[in-house]
């Protein structure tokens, strides 16, 4: 039976992330993975999402989206980059200042620190994709509210179906609660695995975290072993985490 989540908008349900050939469309108002995100009347909005064949429309969409308070006080859209087909899909918070004002997620220390971790797990930036639940910044970097990232989740899972990544992390307990529960934290989901959609989905330390908590580093770069091991499981030996 679905359970209701205190301050939360919606139910969690788990549904496909991704499109299924001749499935029935999942019950009005309700998105992929569990959270309630559009009201009634909103059928025009998901079928404009369905339609996009490509990162590049879908970010169009995006350029234009006033779905919650957050586009006012942000300077731009920050969509995502990286390979369109990249095998491993990493899912932040949202973006930071430095974000904001680069139009680019993870560009700040936080990112600075990503791209090491990366680096040192043998992966090349350029060949995963990068992206935030929400896509505009929160006032003062604060955490995203339900609303905000309810708004923002039908995007999400539009890049999560474009992309179709083999391995799915979630950067921080915001990423876990879009993605695996919404009741997620993430002391108890890290390094964890579940299969969803033919992708292996896990959880591990936002980078922002890491500066803040350097005893995070030691079971952060743990996660990314797994995570590159993962990923040579999924995609072969020869070093490449593209589909």
């Amino acid at each position: 039976m679905a359970k209701k989540v205190a301050r939360v908008v919606g139910v969690y349900r788990q549904e496909s992330f991704l499109p299924q050939e001749g499935a029935a469309s999942p019950p009005e108002g309700v998105a992929p993975g569990g959270w309630e995100v559009q009201p009634a009347g909103e059928d025009g909005f998901r079928r404009r999402l369905a339609a996009c064949s490509s990162l590049a429309e879908l970010e169009a969409v995006a350029a234009g989206c006033r779905r919650c308070p957050l586009r006012a006080g942000a300077r731009q859209v920050v969509f995502g980059e990286g390979d369109p087909h990249a095998g491993l899909m990493l899912v932040g918070e949202g973006p930071g200042a430095t974000e904001d004002e680069l139009g680019r997620p993870f560009v700040g220390r936080a990112g600075e620190l990503l791209d090491r971790i990366l680096a040192a797990a043998g992966f090349r930036r350029g060949e995963v994709y990068i992206t935030n639940v929400v896509m505009c910044r929160p006032p003062g970097n604060r955490v995203p509210t339900d609303a905000e990232m309810a708004a923002c989740l039908p995007y999400l899972w539009a890049k999560i179906g474009l992309v179709r990544p083999r391995v799915l992390v979630c950067l921080g307990s915001t990423a876990a609660r879009a993605l695996i529960h919404p009741q997620a934290r993430i002391t108890q989901v890290r390094g964890r695995w579940l299969e969803r959609d033919g992708m292996a989905v896990t959880a591990t330390y936002h980078p922002a975290a890491l500066l803040r908590d350097p005893s995070k580093k030691r079971p952060a770069w743990e996660d990314f072993q797994a995570i590159r091991d993962r990923c040579r499981l999924a995609v072969g030996l020869g070093g490449s985490v593209s589909g």
